[in-house]
């Protein structure tokens, strides 16, 4: 049997596909591949060819599910459309970049390395460790940035007495 014969296929299967064909065209694809998907659908519903000696494809439980499972979908589709929202094939959304602070990576480094240290066979001892580590940088960060800004005020403060003396010199 050639590939794309249909004499396997039962009248019942040809007026679903020719039906499910129709749906297809009006949503607005061509006549070939309103025949590709209409016969795929037919094939997943069905289990493919009925007839005698085309193999008989799956049980009656599987077609079963496989039908209820397509009418469910083309249900949720129709449900969209009439709500006016977008239905098909979900797009993904593009990923932005951020600027993370300092706190933000040390969460990510630690992170990264309990779940290498659960590979591990180490085991218990390299995730103790791991966790001292993120509780000490996260403890370090903060007190970083005050240090920061105690030398900052000691500079300027030095700045504004330096400024003084000069002009009660002159």
């Amino acid at each position: 049997m050639p590939r794309g014969d249909k004499s396997a296929y039962t009248d019942k299967q040809k007026r679903q596909a020719e039906h499910i064909e129709e749906g297809y065209k009006e949503q607005g694809l061509s006549d070939e591949t309103a025949e590709a998907r209409a016969w795929a659908t037919v094939n997943k519903q069905t289990g493919g060819g009925k007839n005698s000696g085309s193999g008989r494809g799956r049980s009656k439980s599987a077609t079963k599910k496989a039908a209820s499972a397509s009418a469910k979908k083309a249900a949720k589709t129709r449900a969209a459309k009439k709500a006016g929202k977008p239905y098909g094939r979900k797009k993904t959304a593009k990923k932005t970049t951020t600027k993370t602070s300092t706190a933000k990576k040390a969460a990510k480094k630690t992170t990264a390395k309990k779940a290498t240290a659960k590979k591990s066979t180490a085991g218990k001892a390299t995730r103790k460790t791991t966790k001292k580590t993120a509780k000490t940088t996260a403890k370090r960060a903060p007190a970083k940035k005050a240090a920061k800004k105690t030398a900052k005020r000691a500079k300027t403060t030095k700045k504004a007495t330096r400024k003084a003396s000069r002009k009660s010199a002159t």
